[in-house]
């Protein structure tokens, strides 16, 4: 198949940008979430890794430590989801 029907394949699989049933489950449970919860989940983390680390319990402190970039990201999800996910459109498509 040539680069140019493949490109044809992929730009008609999805005219509409519509997100999968999977993704829009979890954009109508995670909006309902504040996005403070993350940012506390994330300073938690953190205070949780440095007490571990204070403790000598170096192995423990390193994996509570690397939850704290997830949350953020989480936390950048929840609002952007909020800020222009579905619930910001209509079933068209358009806002």
């Amino acid at each position: 198949m040539e680069a140019q029907e493949l490109k044809n394949k992929a730009d008609n699989f999805n005219p509409n940008k519509e997100e999968g049933p999977v993704a829009a489950a979890i954009e109508e449970y995670t909006a309902r979430i504040p996005s403070d919860i993350y940012l506390w989940a994330a300073l938690g983390s953190m205070a949780v890794s440095a007490t571990l680390k204070v403790l000598r319990k170096d192995e423990e402190a390193l994996f509570v430590g690397q939850w704290a970039p997830s949350f953020l990201l989480l936390g950048v999800y929840n609002k952007l989801v909020k800020q222009l996910g579905k619930d910001k459109t209509d079933r068209g498509g358009r806002r």
